[in-house]
């Protein structure tokens, strides 16, 4: 008799599946205009979408945030949006997909990291141990391509810049009592952080070398409706299933970023990729680990 596959593993997978395109679809957008337009323009688009439906589509109206909540909405989105995905571009620009998927792997490790420090409490072995092997583990996988062109230093520094202001913005947005509603409070950070990058991309983006073409407007749908809507939305439905076990899912991001990179991107991949992600993959294991 056949054993039916646990209720979760198509959803799961396709979590994983999807979560782990952006760096793909994000490096393919910086290939025709500059990093911060690409972030700018997904910004408000999704931004204004969200709020659009939020409050002009939805049965009931949603509330509208108050002088305290708009600040505390400001700051979530310097923190998840401006810096994070502004940083995460501008680092693809200089990394490989492959290794933005990994990093991604890594937001666990720190957000356990910075959890602890905010609550004020030493950190366990295991969390620090976790995020030691993550950061080795991304190291290795790096290593070769330094020597090759698929990575450089200064993208890995603010990839990892990046990761810091992610795993601080999720420890911010978990210590609120928030009012507002998932959708309105994801619309308005998303629109908050596009409007507070908007002087740095006009700064400093080259607007002359951009093409607006269709692999640019193809990256801005990709990063919008599968990974921003479809994949956040199976991301929820996994939380609500068993919060422990859609964290599991993140173990797979890796594997399937590197996967797109070396058959679309033509990333390579050697045993230092497979020794590094194991080594992520390890360390995200021993990191919730009690």
């Amino acid at each position: 008799m056949r054993k039916s596959l646990p209720a979760n593993t198509v959803p799961g997978l396709l979590f994983a599946a999807l979560w782990a395109s952006a760096s793909v679809a994000t490096k393919f957008g910086v290939q025709s205009v500059h990093p911060l337009i690409l972030a700018n323009v997904r910004f408000f688009i999704a931004g204004t979408a969200m709020l659009a439906f939020a409050y002009g589509l939805q049965p009931t109206k949603s509330a509208w945030p108050t002088r305290a909540e708009f600040k505390q909405l400001a700051i979530f989105a310097l923190l998840n949006t401006t810096i994070y995905l502004g940083a995460f571009v501008l680092a693809l620009k200089q990394v490989s997909a492959g290794i933005g998927s990994l990093s991604t792997a890594t937001n666990p490790l720190f957000i356990a990291l910075l959890s602890a420090l905010w609550l004020r409490r030493i950190p366990g072995r295991n969390e620090i141990g976790g995020l030691l092997l993550g950061i080795v583990g991304v190291g290795v996988a790096t290593y070769p391509l330094l020597q090759n062109s698929f990575a450089t230093i200064e993208g890995l520094l603010i990839l990892l810049a990046g990761m810091v202001s992610v795993s601080a913005a999720t420890v911010y947005y978990a210590g609120i009592d928030w009012r507002l509603s998932n959708l309105v409070i994801n619309g308005w950070q998303v629109l908050l952080g596009g409007i507070q990058l908007l002087p740095f991309t006009l700064l400093f983006a080259d607007f002359g070398a951009s093409h607006y073409d269709g692999r640019f407007w193809a990256s801005v749908f990709w990063l919008i409706l599968p990974v921003s809507v479809a994949a956040l939305q199976l991301w929820f439905y996994l939380i609500r299933q068993n919060p422990v076990g859609a964290s599991l899912w993140l173990f797979l991001c890796p594997i399937f970023g590197f996967v797109y990179s070396y058959f679309l991107m033509g990333e390579p991949i050697t045993l230092y990729t497979l020794a590094g992600t194991a080594l992520v993959i390890g360390g995200l294991w021993l990191g919730r680990r009690k």
